[in-house]
């Protein structure tokens, strides 16, 4: 999928990555691409980036070397919970990097063979995907959150950090959710409050493809930047790490209760930019959702 540098991606007819178009578009797992801008901005948290700009050439291929950063550090145990595309992505990338990665998906272990095979991961139960881990990526359609096992990071690393990159789609896939809706909850609010964890919201408005595809080194002049929003300075930090470490440099979008300035509709959605555009996205937000993706 093509894209202007500094720009939004234009539209395709077809599924793409783990993204989802607004009222009349197919439905996927992960995430979402940009809409218009609407509404007027109300006051932006405390911003803090680290510089780049948006990448080229979209593709999907398996990571070469050369193609992503060297680890650095200690290799972490990492859990992520779905393997639709963000997920497997997020998997491909990460084993890569030597991270201990264990993938689980709603079907069952038996059906992440491929994948482990290709990657190296160790495919888990949903139950058991956290256990140890110090980092676990949610990555599941918001109507399937309430689904997930009780207990769910009992035996995860003491301060774990979790990633939430999920998207609220009730006309396309989730159903109406009241407490999103009428609650005044934002989607990862609500996602907390359902899994009895803090999380860190990213990669929520990001192609699946780029994940693999538009890694670059830090100070590379075509790199992207993700934001991320949460409570916990601690986990986000070390999501920002994380997310360095990929390839991509990070702007802090404040916390959960303001992470409705990266959901979707809003101007940093899809957006394939560097650190001083999502800044600026993020700022242009509107609280207020718009039509195609209320219930």
């Amino acid at each position: 999928m093509g894209a202007a540098p500094h720009g939004r991606p234009q539209p395709r007819h077809r599924q793409e990555s783990g993204l989802l178009r607004p009222a009349g578009g197919r439905a996927a797992e992960d995430a979402g691409p940009t809409a218009a801008r609407a509404g007027t901005p109300g006051p932006l948290p405390a911003l803090s980036a680290n510089g780049g700009s948006d990448g080229p050439s979209d593709a999907v291929r398996p990571t070469r070397p050369g193609d992503t950063t060297t680890v650095e550090g200690h290799s972490m145990k990492i859990g992520i919970i779905g393997a639709g595309n963000i997920g497997g992505n997020l998997t491909r990338r990460l084993t890569a990097l030597g991270h201990d990665v264990s993938v689980a998906n709603s079907r069952g272990p038996e059906t992440l063979t491929a994948l482990a095979e290709e990657t190296g991961a160790t495919p888990v139960t949903a139950a058991e995907a956290a256990r140890d881990a110090q980092i676990v990526v949610v990555t599941v359609p918001v109507k399937r959150v309430p689904d997930l096992p009780s207990g769910l990071f009992d035996h995860a690393a003491e301060g774990v950090a979790v990633i939430d990159t999920g998207n609220y789609y009730p006309r396309e896939r989730d159903g109406r959710i009241a407490a999103i809706e009428d609650g005044g909850l934002t989607e990862s609010r609500w996602t907390e409050r359902q899994i009895g964890h803090p999380v860190i919201k990213a990669f929520n408005g990001t192609y699946a493809q780029d994940i693999i595809e538009r890694a670059r080194p830090a100070g590379h002049p075509d790199r992207m930047a993700v934001p991320v929003a949460g409570d916990d300075e601690a986990a986000k930090k070390a999501v920002r790490a994380l997310i360095d470490e990929l390839g991509f440099d990070t702007v802090d979008a404040g916390g959960i209760d303001d992470s409705w300035r990266q959901q979707p509709a809003t101007p940093v959605y899809g957006l394939r930019a560097g650190a001083t555009e999502v800044t600026e996205a993020l700022a242009d937000a509107s609280p207020e959702r718009t039509a195609a993706f209320r219930g």
